[in-house]
């Protein structure tokens, strides 16, 4: 399936060259909006998009919803973002998600496009933090606040989880090294738009928030 690629914006998904981005074509059938700003230039408007097999907007933790309408929409949208922990590279990992209404041709058309690349897709309805973010979060908030009420060292709370359960590093060393204040990000967001206690950022993370807020202005 071929597709060309409009960039507005810096993308989480494709900060570096990938062969994604290198197999696009300026003649593609299809058409993916990568970049921060993604679902705004969707919203702006996009010249022959009712033609299209498919259209992927870029998404960050938000619903496709925002871009296209909850209830009804345009058949051939579907929402994507390359799964990646702060700073850590983007993982071969592509949520794909779609509405009620979304053809499952133009999921079909979206899945093969990125597996030609090499990227691994999953598909899922549309939700805020999609699969992954809504099921790893609370298992990190749950890990720092354990750390805050003194349950034990950080060393040996990753040191249980690994020996206990296979981990390969674990959550408090992984958030240290990827960016708490990424991992705030993302687990605020979700609990503005679930209100769920689980996805509330445990008092660690708030505080450095706060402190790279105050250090990057």
């Amino acid at each position: 399936m071929s597709y060309q690629i409009i960039q507005r914006g810096d993308s989480l998904s494709f900060p570096e060259a990938h062969a994604f981005l290198a197999a696009a074509s300026a003649q593609g059938d299809g058409m993916v909006l990568i970049g921060g700003e993604a679902g705004q230039a969707w919203r702006q408007g996009i010249d022959g998009a009712a033609g299209r097999p498919f259209i992927a907007i870029e998404l960050d933790t938000e619903c496709l919803g925002m871009h296209t309408g909850e209830d009804d929409g345009p058949a051939n949208v579907v929402g994507f973002a390359r799964f990646r922990l702060g700073d850590d590279a983007p993982t071969a990992l592509v949520e794909l998600v779609k509405k009620p209404y979304t053809d499952a041709a133009a999921v079909q058309a979206a899945r093969a496009a990125f597996e030609a690349a090499g990227l691994k897709v999953a598909v899922c309805n549309d939700f805020p933090g999609r699969i992954l973010d809504r099921l790893v979060r609370p298992y990190y908030n749950a890990a720092l606040r354990r750390l805050d009420e003194g349950l034990a060292t950080a060393s040996d709370m990753d040191k249980t989880l690994c020996l206990g359960l296979g981990y390969p590093e674990g959550p408090i060393a992984l958030l240290k090294r990827t960016g708490l204040h990424h991992h705030y990000r993302v687990s605020q967001a979700l609990y503005q738009a679930l209100g769920q206690e689980a996805y509330a950022p445990a008092r660690r993370a708030q505080v450095v928030w706060a402190r790279h807020r105050k250090d990057a202005s």
